[in-house]
C-alpha cells in the first residue's frame, strides 16, 4: 500500500480524466461499467461539472463519480442506460429535475480498501440534500456465469447482500444505503453477452422537501413547553381560566410551537361537588369540559401556539369518557380518548375507555397523545408510530413516586422503541378537598431515542420534582429521520414482519 499524505475531493476537470486515461486503458473490460472517452466527459463537464467529481491521493487522480439530473418522469421513460444519456450527448440532463443519475462511480484497484467509494458516495449525497434531490439511482451489473447454484437474479442478490458472494458494485452500494429498485434485463444494449441484468439501486432523501409555493410555517426544529400544574382550589371556571392563560400566555411569549397541560388537571373544580358521590362529583366536572375546549381554541389561535390540552372528563352516550384536545393555532381542533382505563378510575368513577387511535398533522410535523396509563400498552404507541407520529404527548396524573415510575419508564422505552419524542407532563401538589384527588406527584420530561444524536440518558430536559413550573424545550425532528435510516440501531426498520406484526383490527 502507498503511504498516503493527503486524501481529497473536489470537482473533475478534463485534465484529471486525461490523466486517468492511460491507467483505465490497462484494466480488462470487466472493471468498467463503461469505457468513457474524453469527449464524453467534456460533453459531461459542459452540461453539468458541478454534478462530476475526483478523489486524489497524494495529488494523483484515483477515482470518479458522475451524475446527471433527471425528472422521474424522465427515468420511467428510459429503459435503457443509453437513452438516459441521450447517446452519450447528455442532453436528457435536467436542472431542475429531482433524480441524482449516478452514471458511473470508479476507484482504481491498487487503491481499494481505502473507503474512497464512500467519500464519493457521500459527496453525491451531501449534493443532493444540499439541493433538495429526491433520490439518487443508479445501478450494479450482474454476472452471467454466477455459478449453478443461483436460480434468479433475487438469489444472486441475497447472496451478495449475505456475503456469500463477493460484487464490489452491489456489495459497495447496498453498505453504503441503497436498496433495490427493480432488475432490468439488457438495460445495456448490446451487452447482452456480458450480463445477465443490471440491478437499478436508489437511495432516497429523507431530507427531501417537495418543492411548493406555499407558505409554510414547517420546520425541522419545534419548540414545545410542558406544563407542571399544581392543583390547587379555584373558586370558579373563571378563575381556572384565569390560571390556564398565564400559563399560555408565558410559554408563547417564547415562541413555542407547542404547549402540554397534564390529565384532569380541571380536577379542582369537584371541590364544589364534595357533598356528592365520586362517580356524581365527575360527571358533574363533565359539564365544564366543553366550554374549557372553547377557551383552549381561543387562545391557541390568540397566542398563535398549538395546544394539547391534557385530558378532561366527558359524558357522551351515557359513558364517562377521558379525553382532550389538540387546539391549532389556525382555530381547528381534534379529540383524542384515553383508551386504557385503570382499575382505580373504573372503581371510583364508573369511567370507560375510548376507541380513537389517532395520528394529528400540525403545522410542525405529526403527532399523537397517549394520555397515562395509555403509554404503558406497547402496542397502542407502536400502530401510531406505523402512521407516521413524531412527537408523543403524555398527559398524566399520578399519585404516588412509584405509579409515576411506571409512566416514566414506559414512556422512555417508547421513544427508543418508536424512534420518537415523548413529551409528557404532570399535576403537582395535593388537594384535599376533592375525593380521590388527595395527592399527586410529576416530572414532567421530554424524552428522546437513545443514540449519539441525542443526549446521553435519552432525557432532552425535565423538571424539578413535584414542583409547579414550566419547561421548554427545543426537539429536532430531522435526527428521527436521521436515526431512523442511519441510526446505531434502527428499530422500526429491522423489525420481522414475517415473524410478527401489530396492526389494528380490520
Amino acid at each position: 500500500m502507498v503511504p498516503i499524505d493527503k486524501i481529497e475531493v473536489r470537482n473533475l476537470n478534463i485534465e484529471d480524466f486525461s490523466a486517468l486515461i492511460s491507467d483505465l486503458k490497462s484494466l480488462p473490460n470487466e472493471e468498467l461499467a463503461v469505457q468513457w472517452t474524453a469527449t464524453q466527459i467534456k460533453k459531461l463537464l459542459g452540461v453539468f461539472p458541478e454534478g462530476q467529481i475526483v478523489v486524489l491521493v497524494n495529488g494523483m487522480v484515483v477515482g470518479y463519480s458522475l451524475s446527471i439530473i433527471l425528472s422521474a418522469e424522465q427515468l420511467e421513460k428510459m429503459p435503457h442506460f443509453r437513452e438516459i444519456t441521450g447517446n452519450f450527448s447528455f442532453a436528457t440532463h435536467q436542472y431542475e429535475g429531482d433524480l441524482l443519475y449516478g452514471l458511473d462511480t470508479f476507484v482504481l484497484p491498487q487503491f481499494r480498501g481505502l473507503r474512497l467509494g464512500r467519500r464519493l458516495s457521500d459527496v453525491r449525497k451531501e449534493w443532493c440534500e444540499e439541493r433538495n434531490l429526491s433520490a439518487i439511482i443508479t445501478y450494479s451489473r450482474m454476472p452471467k456465469q454466477v455459478g449453478e447454484s443461483l436460480k434468479n437474479p433475487k438469489d444472486y442478490i441475497r447472496k451478495v447482500k449475505y456475503k456469500e458472494l463477493q460484487d464490489p458494485i452491489l456489495g459497495f452500494h447496498l453498505a453504503n444505503d441503497f436498496h433495490i429498485k427493480t432488475i432490468l434485463p439488457d438495460y445495456f444494449s448490446g451487452d447482452k453477452e456480458q450480463t445477465l441484468s443490471t440491478v437499478i439501486l436508489e437511495w432516497n432523501n429523507i431530507f427531501y422537501q417537495k418543492r411548493t409555493r406555499e407558505i409554510s410555517y414547517r420546520t425541522s426544529v419545534v419548540r414545545v413547553g410542558l406544563i407542571q400544574w399544581q392543583m390547587r382550589l379555584f373558586p370558579s371556571m373563571d378563575a381556572l381560566c384565569e390560571q390556564i392563560e398565564y400559563f399560555v400566555d408565558s410559554v408563547a411569549s417564547y415562541t413555542c410551537d407547542f404547549m402540554l397541560f397534564p390529565e384532569l388537571f380541571n380536577a379542582p373544580l369537584m371541590a364544589e361537588f364534595n357533598h356528592l358521590s365520586e362517580p356524581e362529583a365527575i360527571r358533574e366536572l363533565s359539564a365544564f369540559t366543553i366550554p374549557l375546549r372553547d377557551k383552549f381554541l381561543e387562545y391557541a389561535v390568540s397566542y398563535n401556539v398549538n395546544i394539547v390540552t391534557g385530558s378532561m372528563p366527558l359524558m357522551e352516550n351515557g359513558q364517562l369518557l377521558n379525553v382532550g384536545y389538540l387546539c391549532r393555532r389556525d382555530g381547528t381542533f381534534e379529540r383524542y380518548e384515553k383508551i386504557h382505563i385503570t382499575p382505580a378510575e373504573v372503581d371510583s368513577w364508573g369511567m370507560a375507555g375510548g376507541s380513537k387511535m389517532e395520528v394529528f398533522d400540525t403545522d410542525s410535523g405529526k403527532i399523537a397523545v397517549a394520555i397515562c396509563y395509555d403509554v404503558e400498552f406497547p402496542e397502542m404507541c407502536r400502530i401510531l408510530a406505523d402512521k407516521g407520529m413524531q412527537i408523543l404527548f403524555v398527559p398524566f396524573l399520578t399519585d404516588t413516586q412509584n405509579g409515576y415510575m411506571r409512566v416514566r419508564y414506559c414512556a422512555q422505552a417508547r421513544a427508543i422503541e418508536n424512534e420518537c419524542y415523548v413529551v409528557m407532563a404532570g399535576c403537582v401538589g395535593n388537594l384535599p378537598q376533592v375525593h380521590n384527588m388527595d395527592i399527586q406527584y410529576a416530572q414532567s420530561a421530554v424524552l428522546t431515542p437513545s443514540d449519539f444524536a441525542f443526549p446521553s440518558n435519552a432525557v432532552k430536559g425535565e423538571a424539578t420534582p413535584n414542583t409547579e413550573m414550566t419547561l421548554i424545550v427545543d426537539i429536532d425532528l430531522d435526527l428521527l429521520r436521521e436515526l431512523h435510516e442511519y441510526g446505531s440501531v434502527r428499530n422500526m426498520k429491522d423489525r420481522r414482519l414475517e415473524l410478527y406484526e401489530i396492526k389494528p383490527p380490520a
